[in-house]
């Protein structure tokens, strides 16, 4: 569950009449504890692609500002610019984190792709709250170009604070800029009255690309305009709201030591009860309720609050909104825990190899770490998970580079502009007090879950005991025993596997035949259809033209794909090398721990069942697996059984070391079989004999098969779809000898682990290496502390 944030209820409620619990209070109450809100951050591995390279990212969801528990799979889909999905994913969410990876195909076209991640629990709210992020894909034999849209022309609106503009009373405005392509960085603006357009009655320069601000105090009957204009002399007139006779205006100032607000009126009728309600998260945390609030000063403690966007909103006796607000609390305060960190001197050298460790933390079960050239952009420059936590995952119109709010270096003037041209939008105020709350169409299911359905003859079977035998990987056959409910359903939930499950059924009841029985298994989730039109991008597409050079940038791009691709395929040869001989370590050690030493030879091949199953589970008979697969072994039948040649000699055969008839092996199941040994020639325990032998093993207790489904082949048999496996991300180790021979080495990415789980009482030791020209590095580790529920992050250049 979430931290629920409290005040002091002599802070909390502050009223005449302490009992009173209007509408707002009750909808609140009921949407804080039924519609928790959850949102996702998007780490990539890197800014820009080129078709064929794998994506990889990860993911942190959220419930609130705490590490979510909602939901446990995510759905993960790649758009393109016309919102035809290239490819999907679902994901395990292991204490609200995840990771996977899209392979882009080689034949993508350039463009602006999106990367859209969602729960289902999510999907019960607004898309526009759902993480979307946009990535550039570069192809040089693509027919169009991506180049940086500057040509746009961008627009701005004018925000009182508090909505509110009267008669008399000096109020903050933002002005807020937007454009499909870029916003100006350098622009400025004055205020008029337009009756008399050269008297400038404000001037002010915009803090950034988004938002300035100005203050201006207004009179009755005069029309105000604000004039803007950019470095490169384009220019906007927007029109200010017209002044009001009477009203409320909510003025804030935040600081490290409060929130401080009062609520300026103008023609007000005395004796009208106002009150006011603070939110943060959903979750009521601060009310006035009184009939004489206004003319006051008040402020807020911060000290129990976390960072976040408290809401304030003011309220007439008829619970109508007159004015509200969105501030950032403690903006100058952000309470981020940075790893603990030991550099040691770091080594530029082109593959040097390089060596730094993070402090123990018992509240952060994983690491995130991201290690790129630091002459490059990460995807954290721009969307980090700062923003994403305390800012974007809630405010969903289009902010440039939201990340700058959250560092060392940050504005909160800036940010406190931004959040006056700002509503919450998570939900609307009058919508809930009507008793108006979401539709829940999608609840989240525990991992992956299946629903089934049990029929015999085709007719419902209820209450009726079902087994079901799942081969896993490397545990060998497990069975489980469900129970249908009256209509002859059940649910298999909590699954957590990758790529497929197979597995095979049969009832408790032996007596109806297997062909009467039919089981049907349907997964119990599915990927939500994306209704929202894809939002604008800052590139635009143009004709790539003959002769047309390659920018220096995709340059790079496609040399580090080049770099990659050698890397990973080393990496396969390498591991297909370490597997062939991991995989004949375990067969000599298998043929150690059954063989004596009569029946070994300088001239023998074994075959392990133990630790591969050598595709055997279809055959009766071992012997007739063996013919094929043996030089110079034939087979003969006499009476029904065969009898083993080579060199047209027969061929003794031994069970467990021990001398018996051909005819004894058809009693022999496959799946009982550990390793079958065939021996050409002499060995000691042919007692003088020269034309070899067939030695087969039987398992001893404790074995296990690498793939028992011979024992299955009697059942009905299916296969469940799990989540997608992850392809590896291949951090080379130029200390490897295997490495070396790689020509090139460009890589932008020089790490990458979404999910570094640290040893207990272990600092967390990391290695990466250099490529051919990075000249220092940029550093990103992430995690989050569960006991103080504040985010882990560093995000800076290291020399």
């Amino acid at each position: 569950m979430t931290k629920k944030i409290i005040f002091l209820l002599s802070m909390l409620i502050i009223s005449c009449s302490l009992q009173a619990q209007g509408k707002a209070e009750k909808a609140i109450e009921i949407f804080s504890e039924k519609y928790p809100q959850e949102k996702i951050h998007l780490i990539l591995n890197k800014n820009s692609y080129v078709a064929g390279e794998n994506l990889w990212f990860k993911s942190f969801v959220f419930d609130g500002y705490n590490l979510s528990s909602i939901s446990t799979s995510l759905f993960v889909e790649l758009y393109d610019s016309n919102k035809t999905q290239i490819s999907k994913k679902i994901l395990p969410l292991l204490n609200g984190q995840g990771s996977g990876n899209f392979t882009l195909p080689g034949n993508l076209k350039e463009g602006m792709y999106y990367i859209r991640a969602y729960t289902a629990w999510m999907s019960n709210f607004s898309e526009d709250f759902q993480a979307l992020r946009q990535i550039a894909v570069y192809n040089p034999s693509s027919p169009g170009k991506l180049v940086l849209d500057e040509t746009s022309k961008w627009t701005a609106s004018v925000f009182p604070e508090g909505g509110t503009f009267i008669n008399g009373i000096n109020t903050k405005f933002a002005v807020r800029l937007y454009s499909k392509g870029i916003t100006p960085s350098d622009w400025n603006g004055y205020v008029v009255d337009t009756e008399n357009p050269d008297v400038k009655l404000a001037t002010f320069k915009g803090f950034d690309q988004n938002v300035g601000t100005f203050s201006l105090t207004p009179k009755t009957g005069v029309k105000y305009q604000v004039v803007l204009s950019d470095s490169k002399g384009n220019r906007q007139v927007v029109d200010l709201p017209n002044v009001a006779d009477s009203g409320i205006n909510l003025q804030v100032s935040t600081g490290n030591d409060a929130v401080k607000f009062s609520l300026k009126s103008k023609n007000i009728t005395s004796g009208t009860l106002y009150k006011v309600i603070g939110t943060i998260n959903n979750q009521l945390v601060f009310k006035i309720n009184s009939e004489k609030i206004l003319e006051k000063n008040y402020s807020i403690p911060p000290e129990q609050l976390v960072n976040g966007i408290l809401q304030l909103t003011v309220f007439d006796d008829k619970e109508n909104i007159v004015a509200q607000r969105l501030i950032f609390m403690q903006p100058e305060l952000l309470k981020i825990k940075k790893p603990e960190i030991q550099l040691s001197n770091l080594d530029k050298s082109p593959r040097a190899p390089n060596v730094f460790s993070i402090a123990q933390n018992e509240n952060n079960n994983a690491y995130t770490v991201l290690i790129i050239d630091g002459s490059l952009e990460s995807s954290e420059d721009d969307f980090s998970l700062l923003s994403t936590l305390w800012l974007t995952g809630d405010i969903t119109s289009k902010i440039y580079k939201p990340s700058q709010y959250f560092t060392s270096n940050h504005n909160p003037e800036a940010l406190d502009a931004l959040l006056i041209s700002e509503k919450w939008k998570r939900f609307d105020w009058q919508t809930i007090m009507s008793g108006t709350f979401p539709i829940i169409s999608y609840k989240p299911q525990p991992y992956i879950t299946y629903k089934g359905k049990v029929t015999i003859q085709g007719k419902p079977a209820p209450d009726t005991e079902l087994n079901l035998l799942f081969e896993i990987p490397e545990y060998g056959t497990k069975l489980s025993q469900i129970k249908t409910d009256d209509k002859g359903f059940f649910n298999l939930k909590g699954l957590i596997f990758e790529d497929i499950l197979k597995l095979s059924y049969q009832l408790n009841d032996a007596k109806i035949p297997k062909e009467q029985v039919q089981v049907i298994f349907q997964p119990d989730y599915s990927f939500i259809p994306l209704k929202k039109v894809l939002p604008e991008s800052n590139y635009t597409l143009i004709k790539r033209q003959t002769g047309d050079q390659l920018s220096e940038s995709v340059k790079r791009y496609i040399a580090t794909k080049l770099s990659q691709n050698n890397i990973d395929e080393k990496a396969t040869l390498i591991e297909e090398v370490k597997l062939k001989a991991k995989k004949k370590d375990k067969t000599k050690e298998l043929n150690e721990e059954l063989s004596s030493p009569l029946f070994k030879s300088m001239n023998e091949t074994v075959f392990d069942f133990v630790n591969d199953n050598n595709s055997a589970e279809g055959y009766i008979n071992i012997l007739q697996w063996l013919q094929g697969r043996v030089a110079g072994l034939l087979l003969e039948t006499n009476m029904g059984n065969y009898i083993p040649k080579l060199r047209g000699n027969t061929v003794n055969i031994y069970l467990n070391e021990m001398k018996v008839d051909p005819s004894l092996v058809n009693s022999i199941p496959v799946s009982s079989i550990a390793m079958v040994k065939v021996i050409k020639d002499y060995f000691a325990g042919s007692f003088g004999g020269a034309n070899g032998a067939i030695a087969i093993y039987t398992r001893r207790g404790g074995m296990t098969t690498a793939n028992n489904s011979e024992a299955l082949t009697k059942l009905k048999q299916y296969v469940l779809h799990g989540f997608d496996k992850e392809a590896p991300f291949v951090n080379p180790d130029y200390n490897d000898e295997n490495f070396k021979n790689i020509s090139q080495d460009l890589r932008t990415t020089l790490y990458w682990n979404p999910y570094l789980v640290p040893k207990q009482n272990e600092p967390l030791k990391i290695q990466f290496f250099n490529n051919d020209d990075a000249k220092n590095f940029k550093l990103i580790i992430m995690g989050f502390d569960t006991k103080d529920y504040f985010p882990i992050y560093y995000n800076e250049i290291v020399k």
